[in-house]
């Protein structure tokens, strides 16, 4: 009897998890997305010119972004260079980095940062929402 009830206990919890893991639905592949955050550094080596013309032969401007891949912002950070946020899936992480490796490399230093948007739980708490344009 004790074994009839483990084994049905078993069956019981191996049904839920087969059932709860075949079941993905449409907002959970919309999470798989990221923010990346990529810094090309300026080389101050070169004027604005020189770096305009390495990436423009290098075919910066026809490659990046990959496909898949969204701009979210394009900053210019003086004294640093360009500030670049992303949005894309996981699975196309590669695929900039590779962009970034052959078609902006000579002209920039990169760095990559994951990063996630934290402004909906910030806006919550800020006191004098007045003061925020976001």
């Amino acid at each position: 009897m004790k074994y009839i009830l483990l084994l049905g206990l078993f069956l019981f919890q191996i049904i839920g998890y087969a059932q709860s893991a075949d079941v993905k639905t449409q907002p959970e592949k919309d999470e798989e997305k990221l923010l990346l955050t990529v810094f090309l550094k300026h080389d101050q080596s070169m004027n604005l010119n020189e770096i305009e013309k390495i990436r423009t032969e290098q075919g910066f401007y026809e490659n990046f972004p990959p496909e898949g891949v969204s701009v979210v912002n394009w900053f210019v950070v003086m004294g640093v260079g360009q500030m670049v946020v992303l949005e894309l899936p996981a699975s196309k992480l590669a695929a900039v980095n590779l962009a970034i490796e052959r078609t902006a490399w000579k002209a920039f230093k990169s760095e990559f940062y994951p990063t996630y948007d934290l402004y909906p739980i910030m806006e919550k708490k800020l006191k004098n929402k007045s003061k925020v344009t976001y």
